[in-house]
């Protein structure tokens, strides 16, 4: 069975001093080539899809020798989707600060961009400086955020089930451009929001694009288990090359959750890992030194940091495969020097394992996942 693949972009990459290695490209971040070079990379290797990091508040602000600024990750997944082929593209979504309505016309919009290979991660903020950017709320306990992040997915779902897949009819001949009877009302009424519909956007291709969330604790598992495909987890996430024996545990704990609801569609469990490569382990581990020194302190982070080779990476993975994992989601330290290893190094390593595919043999990111084009909940029969 394929075991999949993602590529967690952060601009230069996800240790904080890469924007200082040769070849970062650093005084290229904010513009389209940058973002395209990278996502063909990760489309070179196969990968399932990529994600692309969002916040609304400045990374690192306290800290002026850290990168500033970024890019919406929305407008740069558009701006990637027409020169690219297969790969999905899943900007993130912070649900927090954002209307479901707006989100899912851009979500949507993506899809029929890229012909049906978009997707978002849901995200959750009680970041107080991301609220005083809007000052038109308070901070809530996690229950409440959690909550109406699973009504945000919610209201979207519905929106793009809006329209039926053949609701436009265009015939000039008769004037008549949509059959009327095929666009819905929603009258969603809940907690977070109160919406009617429909959208303004035609179904996607994709019916329903994929909806990913990062989730650490059993909130977070139950708002992926309500209302998203994939999420992404963090085995090990306690620091640098540790064991790999909480896979196992995680995935119990998600599907606990999902036994809590009514899907049928087992949610698809990616681990996530944060990873230096090179050609020895001990070069990894000192490189990952030296950019520690750069920075000035040691790197930490909510998944597993892994310096070593390709070969050790695959290893990792397969025994995430054995432990009932369906994929992985790979965070390049420098994206410069990682993302390269991983798509002409790792990639193969993989292969010739048997976990990862040769080609790419569906069209749309639901076809990667081996998730089928969902029913219109509103359509007649």
């Amino acid at each position: 069975m394929t075991f999949h693949l993602a590529v967690a972009l952060d601009g230069t990459g996800w240790h904080p001093a890469s924007w200082r290695e040769p070849g970062a490209r650093a005084d290229e971040l904010l513009t389209a080539g940058f973002w395209v070079d990278q996502v063909r990379e990760a489309e070179a290797g196969l990968a399932d899809l990529v994600t692309f990091e969002d916040a609304f508040a400045l990374p690192g602000s306290e800290r002026p020798d850290r990168v500033q600024g970024r890019v919406d990750a929305v407008l740069t997944a558009l701006r990637v989707g027409p020169v690219t082929s297969h790969i999905g593209l899943v900007p993130t979504v912070i649900a927090t600060h954002t209307e479901p309505f707006h989100v899912s016309t851009q979500i949507a919009t993506l899809d029929w961009v890229t012909s049906g290979r978009a997707g978002q991660r849901i995200k959750v903020s009680s970041d107080p400086a991301e609220y005083a950017l809007f000052g038109r709320r308070e901070p809530e306990d996690r229950e409440s955020l959690f909550g109406e992040a699973a009504d945000h997915v919610e209201v979207q779902r519905r929106l793009w089930d809006s329209w039926e897949d053949d609701a436009e009819i265009r015939d000039a001949a008769t004037g008549r451009f949509i059959d009327r009877e095929k666009l819905h009302y929603i009258d969603f009424e809940g907690t977070h929001f109160s919406v009617r519909g429909p959208s303004i956007t035609p179904r996607p291709p994709q019916g329903q694009p994929v909806v990913t969330a990062l989730a650490h604790v059993d909130t977070a598992y139950r708002l992926a288990a309500r209302g998203a495909d994939v999420v992404f987890v963090t085995p090990d996430g306690t620091g640098r090359d540790g064991p790999t024996g909480d896979a196992a545990s995680i995935l119990a704990e998600v599907r606990a959750a999902e036994g809590a609801t009514d899907r049928t569609t087992p949610l698809h469990v990616f681990g996530d890992l944060l990873v230096f490569l090179d050609d020895t382990a001990d070069a990894a581990r000192e490189r990952l030194r030296r950019l520690d020194a750069v920075d000035g302190t040691e790197l930490r982070s909510d998944a597993r940091i892994l310096a070593g080779t390709a070969a050790d990476v695959a290893d990792v993975l397969a025994s995430w495969q054995d432990a009932g994992l369906t994929g992985a989601r790979l965070r390049p330290a420098v994206a410069a020097h990682d993302l390269p290893r991983i798509t002409r190094e790792l990639v193969p390593e993989l292969q010739r394992r048997g976990l990862h595919r040769t080609a790419y043999h569906a069209d749309t990111l639901r076809g990667l996942l081996g998730l089928e084009h969902p029913a219109d909940r509103y359509a007649t029969a």
